[in-house]
C-alpha cells in the first residue's frame, strides 16, 4: 500500500492501487493535474504528475530519503523547465519508447510513466509534459 500526499504534504488516502483521493479540494489545478508524492515500501519518496483525467502523465526519476528533498526536486523542476534537455529512448526492456528530461549536470530528473509505442507520439508526450510543468509553476497546491 502506498501512502500519498499532494506537494503541500495533505494526506491523499491509502489505497492498495496506489493512487490518492480523487478530491484534493478546491486548489487551483493546471488544466486538473496535480502532483502528487507518495511514499514507498522502503520509506523513500517520490513524485507523479496526475493528469485531469486521473492518468499519471511523468513520475520522478529516483527516490529520495526526505519527503522534503523530493518536494524541492519537483519545486525545481518547475522552476528550471526551460533549462531542461529532452530526449526520446527505447525503454530499458526494447519494447517502446520513453521520454525523459536532464537537468543541467546531465541527470536525468523526469521521465515518462508508460512506455509509448510509437517515436512522435513519445516525443509529442514530452512536449505536453513540458508545457504542462509551464502551467503548473504558478499552481498553489500543484507546484509552488
Amino acid at each position: 500500500m502506498t501512502v500519498t500526499n499532494d506537494a503541500n504534504g495533505v494526506d491523499g488516502g491509502d489505497r492498495a492501487d496506489g493512487g490518492g483521493r480523487a478530491d484534493a479540494g478546491d486548489r487551483p489545478d493546471a488544466g486538473g493535474a496535480r502532483c502528487r508524492i507518495d511514499v514507498g515500501a522502503d520509506g523513500t519518496y517520490s513524485w507523479r504528475v496526475v493528469a485531469q483525467n486521473g492518468r499519471v502523465v511523468a513520475v520522478s526519476a529516483r527516490p529520495f530519503q526526505e519527503y522534503g528533498n523530493c518536494r524541492r526536486s519537483f519545486e525545481a523542476l518547475c522552476r528550471g523547465r526551460a533549462q531542461l534537455a529532452g530526449a526520446v529512448q527505447h525503454t530499458p526492456g526494447g519494447n517502446g519508447w520513453m521520454w525523459l528530461l536532464r537537468d543541467a549536470e546531465g541527470g536525468v530528473v523526469a521521465v515518462s510513466a508508460r512506455p509509448y509505442e510509437r517515436h512522435s507520439t513519445c516525443r509529442a508526450a514530452g512536449q505536453r509534459f513540458r508545457a504542462l510543468l509551464t502551467e503548473m509553476v504558478e499552481v498553489t497546491g500543484s507546484c509552488p
